[in-house]
């Protein structure tokens, strides 16, 4: 099922966030994306409504099966992505702001088929970031 490209944003923010800090709250998401509390409020709503996170009593946010598997997907195309960009000369602040917008539009063919170049060649990269 697709969904809209902010909410695989925060689901994405809640995935790297869970990574660096462990326990994610709405105040977390918020000031990771300088959004005001009430916006990112109403986005954890409709996320909880449609299945993909949990909230806790206590505010702490937990990605559903689901959730976690487009978190995953999005955030292993914004590696592969700005890492591929770098590696093409792009500045590291272009290359992230680029794959922020590409990752959501890409489809899955063409990603797949840049994704074995990408790793078909790794050795001459040096592409760190790029997970296999």
């Amino acid at each position: 099922m697709k969904i809209q490209e902010s909410a695989e944003n925060y689901l994405e923010t809640i995935l790297m966030l869970g990574k660096e800090k462990g326990n994610v709250r709405s105040i977390d998401i918020a000031t990771a994306l300088s959004f005001s509390k009430p916006s990112v409020s109403v986005a954890m709503k409709n996320l909880r409504e449609n299945g993909y996170i949990l909230m806790d009593k206590d505010g702490y946010i937990a990605l559903t099966e689901k959730g976690h598997e487009i978190a995953e997907t999005i955030y292993e195309r914004h590696t592969l992505l700005s890492s591929f960009l770098m590696y093409l000369g792009v500045s590291r602040e272009t290359a992230t702001q680029d794959a922020c917008r590409i990752e959501h539009v890409i489809s899955p063919e063409s990603f797949e088929a840049l994704k074995q170049h990408v790793y078909s060649h790794k050795e001459i990269m040096d592409l760190n970031d790029v997970k296999m």
